[in-house]
């Protein structure tokens, strides 16, 4: 889904004022009962759901085990049922996904389907500075810096630190951002309110593992799915908490390269300066893939890519602090293939993940290896997919003179040509997707957010984000205007061992998901 011309960033300015000032009485009518959640009650209401996110949190969530999924989903599915919900699991191969729609569905109304995963990474215990992943554990920050586990009680009850953090496995990704809902839900229960739109969720049970079938699920249940916009709530805020919309994620794609030498390891005294070793070809390969500013030098690799001066415009008013974020990351310089983060983001990427040859350290040898491999993750963006990329990087690699063979070369082969190697690609967890910053969806959220949390400073708006969500495979079934909202800290050590949520973004995205259910669409 290509991005197409977008209204300058000054007009997008004026448009949320104007659509709140000519909101229509009926709009106004399907608001009526539900009060403004403040911030005092969003934090009652979150901090009476701490419980059952400590014990979501205990239930092991590695798709790789069913008999776990189905723990969670069930788990869930009488979580959403207190709550008034109507539930349903869709048959997945033994990992069923959720379905929950909330009462009182009026044709009047638009509908908007929420999207969230119930799955999680996979975990190394030895690695987490816990008891264990699937224990949740409150921590605060030490006057040294790190982080120290305290007593939990108090989450519980009695007044809460924002900057307390909830550590353990899918604290943030994602089950923090279900508990989140089914808060403000409660909350807007206790008020004797009712949603501003109709309200449909889907829970994935497989997003960790890419999503394979996240499409097939969908389409066999697309009639209960259909909706008028989706809303994803995955994904990291901006590092400055500001609430955040975001409104394209680039897909991922892998590609393996093996280099080829001698049909064996060779002796390196005996044949070294005679036999080449692949391992410096397929440094030098790789070296003439990109440059020292980071930027792909592969034949149009960056073809597909245009940006409007809007966007531009847009992506410059993101208010990244690039000195502060070099210092976290502990490099001096950045990549030179955007002029800012946000543009850094927009472009495919090609990033070599691994490399292996031989060996090193203990087990080094005095050898000449029989082959070099490198793995790579290609980001792909909505105008440049897998298919594109890889078949560019594969003209580049004959272009530099390697005869390319699946598998291992044979004896005629290795006779015939200097140069061998093997070159294979695919996409990987999901393809890119795009949505108009000033879609209906974009307008309404941006609405949502504003009137709840107000306009100064305003919410940051992101045209793409660098991680991977199944957007594409979700548009593709329901082809309607979607809109990716974060809810949690960006800090978060999402993927990684020491996960963890900060408790004030808990309480603001109870108070966000509150404010998209009661603004008329």
């Amino acid at each position: 889904m290509p991005f197409q011309h977008r209204t300058p960033r000054s007009l997008l300015a004026l448009l949320p004022a104007a659509l709140l000032a000519t909101a229509s009485m009926a709009g106004m009518a399907s608001l009526a009962g539900a009060a403004e959640l403040s911030p005092a009650d969003a934090e009652r209401h979150a901090q009476a759901s701490y419980r059952e996110y400590f014990e979501l949190l205990s239930l092991p969530n590695d798709a790789i085990s069913p008999e776990d999924i189905r723990k969670n989903v069930e788990w869930l599915e009488q979580a959403f049922r207190k709550r008034g919900f109507t539930t349903q699991q869709l048959p997945n191969d033994g990992k069923p996904m959720l379905y929950a729609e909330y009462p009182g569905s009026d044709p009047a109304r638009k509908t908007v389907l929420f999207y969230m995963h119930l799955d999680g990474q996979p975990v190394v215990p030895a690695q987490w500075a816990q008891k264990s992943p699937w224990t949740p554990v409150l921590k605060r920050k030490a006057a040294n810096g790190a982080w120290e586990e305290i007593d939990s009680a108090p989450l519980f009850s009695g007044p809460l630190d924002p900057e307390w953090r909830v550590f353990g496995r899918a604290s943030a990704d994602d089950k923090g951002p279900i508990m989140m809902m089914l808060a403000a839900i409660d909350a807007l229960k206790a008020g004797g309110g009712q949603p501003a739109v109709n309200v449909k969720v889907i829970l994935d049970s497989e997003e960790e593992k890419g999503s394979p079938s996240i499409s097939k699920v969908m389409q066999a249940h697309r009639d209960l799915l259909r909706t008028d916009a989706i809303v994803i709530h995955d994904g990291p805020m901006h590092a400055t908490n500001r609430p955040t919309l975001v409104f394209g994620n680039r897909g991922a794609a892998e590609a393996r390269l093996t280099v080829y030498g001698a049909k064996v390891p060779l002796h390196s005294g005996h044949y070294g300066n005679y036999a080449p070793n692949p391992a410096q070809r397929l440094a030098n390969l790789l070296a003439s893939m990109k440059s020292d500013q980071g930027r792909v030098t592969v034949p149009g690799y960056y073809a597909h890519v245009k940006i409007a001066e809007a966007d531009r415009k847009i992506m410059a008013a993101v208010p990244d602090d690039e000195a502060a974020l070099k210092r976290r990351l502990g490099i001096a310089q950045t990549d030179k293939v955007g002029a800012n983060y946000q543009e850094a983001m927009q472009y495919p990427s090609l990033n070599v993940r691994g490399m292996a040859a031989a060996s090193v350290g203990d087990k080094v040898a005095n050898i000449v290896p029989d082959k070099a491999v490198a793995e790579m993750d290609l980001r792909t963006t909505p105008d440049s997919n897998a298919a594109w990329l890889g078949q560019q990087i594969q003209k580049h690699i004959e272009h530099q003179g390697y005869h390319l063979v699946k598998g291992e070369p044979t004896d005629e082969e290795r006779a015939r040509y200097d140069k061998i190697a093997s070159f294979s690609y695919q996409s990987e967890g999901g393809d890119a997707a795009g949505s108009q910053i000033n879609s209906p969806v974009g307008q309404w959220a941006y609405k949502a957010l504003t009137a709840t949390f107000g306009s100064q400073p305003e919410p940051v708006r992101i045209r793409m984000m660098g991680g991977t969500v199944p957007t594409a495979e979700i548009v593709r079934v329901l082809p309607v205007p979607f809109a990716i909202i974060p809810l949690v800290n960006a800090d978060n050590n999402q993927h990684a061992a020491n996960e963890n949520l900060r408790m004030g973004n808990y309480v603001s995205g109870v108070r966000t998901v509150y404010g998209l259910m009661t603004q008329p669409f």
